[in-house]
């Protein structure tokens, strides 16, 4: 067994860490100049670290986030499949959505590289 996937992990829990305390320069620090980020409250997707933070920004000015990482999956080289639990309220504290969902980070030196939202599978992740 590889001891490979353990610092992508701690990159990771690191990366979820600071987006849940709203820490973006933090979370910033741990992407490559050229992430790429789902807007996932929007669609489609921004790229490097200055659109993320606009992104961001954006978001949480409409709504409120919180993402827990419940399980890491690491996948080929350089990915690492995350379940993660998803609440999402607006501003007053009402609960818009309440799930698990996939995270797909791909890491490249260190870095996250890029993230996509993907659904988890009924017959493994989340089931």
């Amino acid at each position: 067994m590889s001891d490979q996937p353990a610092p992508k992990i701690e990159l990771l829990r690191a990366a979820y860490a600071a987006f849940n305390a709203r820490n973006i320069d933090a979370a910033l620090a741990l992407m490559t100049p050229d992430v790429a980020w789902p807007r996932a409250f929007k669609g489609g997707f921004v790229r490097g670290p200055e659109e993320v933070r606009a992104y961001w920004t954006e978001q949480w000015s409409e709504i409120n986030p919180h993402v827990e990482p419940i399980a890491f999956h690491p996948e080929d080289v350089g990915q690492v499949l995350v379940e993660v639990h998803q609440v999402v309220r607006d501003l007053t504290g009402t609960v818009l959505a309440d799930e698990h969902v996939g995270h797909r980070f791909t890491v490249e030196h260190g870095l996250i590289q890029a993230m996509d939202v993907c659904p988890l599978s009924s017959s493994g992740l989340g089931a």
